[in-house]
Parts: structure tokens; sequence; C-alpha cells
């Protein structure tokens, strides 16, 4: 749960059409296709297959997104989001046979539907496009997801009450076994961090950026107790330090009622709890004494199943690479069960050979590319 990864580009993939958005430019000599309130489509006169770059001009007054839809179905095959008033964005296809028009959704206006052209005498649309989905179908995912964060925030109040329990009771051995179970409750809960607010600095938050590092009064929560833990520091001392962190567990659990998980945030954040695992956790970014990343890491994915388990009824029609992403989460977390030694402690990253530390690397950033098109997948889109 650390820096929110946005989409600055969306691309869809598909055997018969795949396209990027900017920031590539458009030839004169390519059709300029407008977009309005009153009119959508108009100047694709020479329907053809094969690569093409479209000029979408925005001739009306107001911002509007488009898309390259199959008409008959709803399937996406490309899509240009924010194009404001008297502006032009170049739109890169790669067409196979079939049906094509496009859709404008301008702000505050219904959506228009363009002419209908048929492109032939190229490739056959072997693979389906991006079936569009829409908020109406996140609301069973984000129900079952907002569960999923209720019942973890019940396990987390838990066990902070019990490693503060421990820290006052003096027993180093049991605090940081008790911290380790805490924090990784909270790791787990990746995709739902937007929704806490302040409250994932204060809990989860490091000494980055403070004035003055791990002494600043501002340090709280997990890692201002693994510093404090694993570098000898009085438990009388760090007493409030898990008062503390108690209490702003608590506070989480009780604000989150009265907050959402956002339908935009699920998809993105299956990429980026992996993402931020390779760049935070698999390189020692975020350890305060304790060498425990790997197990962040391992809990990280579990996070990310989290998410795919809500997601999948919506993924399995869309992502044919579905079934990779689970072999390789699969793949992955074998790797960091490896360093879960007999005794419960896990395996430092410094001290995780080179070979094998280069093989997690690996392996996490193969995952990081097979888990990024989900943000684009399952973000929701208008289609009226």
């Amino acid at each position: 749960m650390r820096t929110r990864w946005v989409v600055a580009a969306v691309v869809v993939a598909a055997a018969g059409a795949v396209v990027a958005f900017w920031p590539d430019s458009a030839a004169a000599g390519d059709p300029e296709i407008a977009v309005s309130r009153s009119a959508c489509g108009t100047g694709w006169a020479d329907p053809k297959p094969g690569p093409q770059t479209f000029r979408l001009h925005n001739t009306g007054s107001v911002t509007a997104e488009v898309d390259l839809i199959d008409p008959a179905t709803g399937v996406i095959y490309g899509e240009v989001e924010g194009l404001g008033p008297a502006t032009t964005r170049p739109l890169q296809v790669n067409l196979g046979n079939g049906s094509y028009a496009f859709r404008c959704l301008p702000e505050d206006a219904s959506a228009i539907v363009g002419p209908a052209v048929q492109v032939s005498g190229g490739a056959e649309r072997t693979g389906p496009g991006v079936a569009p989905v829409t908020h109406n179908d996140l609301l069973g995912p984000l129900k079952q997801y907002q569960q999923h964060v209720t019942t973890g925030l019940g396990e987390l109040v838990a066990n902070t009450g019990a490693l503060k329990n421990a820290v006052h009771g003096g027993d180093r051995a049991a605090s940081e076994a008790a911290w380790l179970t805490a924090h990784l409750t909270y790791e787990r809960l990746g995709a739902a961090y937007d929704a806490f607010g302040d409250s994932d600095g204060a809990i989860n938050g490091t000494a980055d950026g403070l004035p003055d590092g791990t002494s600043d009064a501002g340090f709280t929560g997990f890692h201002r107790l693994e510093q404090g833990l694993w570098h000898g520091e009085d438990l009388g001392a760090l007493g409030a330090a898990a008062d503390q962190l108690d209490t702003d567990a608590h506070a989480l659990q009780a604000s989150f009622g009265d907050s959402q998980v956002d339908g935009n945030d699920l998809g993105l954040r299956a990429h980026e709890i992996v993402e931020n695992t390779l760049q935070f956790e698999l390189t020692g970014r975020t350890d305060y004494g304790s060498g425990t990343n790997l197990a962040t890491a391992r809990a990280n994915l579990d996070g990310t199943r989290a998410v795919l388990d809500v997601l999948r009824p919506l993924l399995a029609p869309r992502y044919p690479d579905l079934s990779k992403v689970d072999r390789w989460l699969t793949r992955t977390q074998s790797l960091l069960d490896a360093a879960h030694r007999p005794d419960g402690s896990w395996t430092p990253l410094a001290q995780l050979p080179q070979k094998e530390r280069q093989k997690l690397n690996a392996d996490v950033g193969e995952l990081t590319e097979l888990l990024a098109p989900i943000a684009a997948i399952a973000e929701p889109r208008r289609v009226s």
C-alpha cells in the first residue's frame, strides 16, 4: 500500500485489433473523425484493414470520450478519453475484418453511435476486443471486496490489540511475533488503502520525507514499532507507539463502514500491489530491522489474489491471459514460501542467495506485466 499507480494510456489487445493512444502524432493524410454532441464518427470514408491512425477531432463545446466499437456487441477496440473541445488526438489501430463504429460520449449528454463501417479484405478477427465493464457490473465485486476488507479490519484490531498487550507485557520475542502477524494482516488489504485516507500513513507509513527521520514525532504505526523492537529500544518506551497503533486501527475499522472502495481502484490495485512489492519490498526500502520483506511480499500476493477473486467473473471472458496470471502467481508464491523457515521466521532479503533473488525479481516483474492490462479492462466505462 504505497504510491498510487496511474494509467496514462489504455492499451486494449486482441487478435484482430491492437490499439494504442497518445503521445503518437497523426499524419495529415489520416482520416479525421468528427466528434460532438450532435454527430459522431463522420469522416471515415475509406474503410480498410490493417494498421492505421484516425485523427479524432472534437468539434463540440464539451469534453468527450470516444470508443471504436463493434456496434452489434459493444465490444471496444480502441478508446480515447478526455478529448477536449477543439482538440485533435490520434487513435492508432490495427483492424481485422468486421463491423466498426465510433461511439461518442460527451460530458453531460447521452452516447451517440456513429454509422457502422464494414472492414473486409484483411485478417479475420480471431479474438475478442474488450467488452466494456460498467459501474453496474462492478457492484457485486465491490460489495464482495468491501466485505473482505471489513473482515480483515476485524482481524487487524484483534492483532494490534495482541501486539499492544505483548509490548506492555515486556516480552520482546512475543512482541516481534505479534508485530509480524498484525502487519501481514494489514498488508493483505492492499486494494483498499485509498479508502483508508490518512489512516494508511498513520498505520503503515515510513520515515521517508520526515524532517527528523525515524526520530520524528510523525513516524508512527507498524514501522515505528519495527524500528524500536528490532533495535533494542526499551519496551516500556514503545508502549505509547503500540497504544497509538491500536487506537488508529480501531479508528480505521470504525470509519471504514462509511467509506467505499472506488470501482476505478479494483483493477488498478491488482497491478499496483505487485508493482509496489517490486519497488519497495524486494529492494528492502521498507525494512526497519525485522528482515521480513519477503513475508510482506507474500502477504501482498494474498492481497492481489483477493482482488482477482472478486473480479474473476468479469475478467474471465475479457482477458485471455488470466490463466497465465494465475500460473505466475502460484510460481511466485512458491518462491516466497521457500523463504519461510520451519521455525516460523523468514529469510531476510539480504540473506537470499543472489540467484534466488534475481529469479524472484524476474518472476515478480513478469507478474507485474501480466497484471497491467487488468487496470484498463476493469475500468468502469460509460456505454450510454
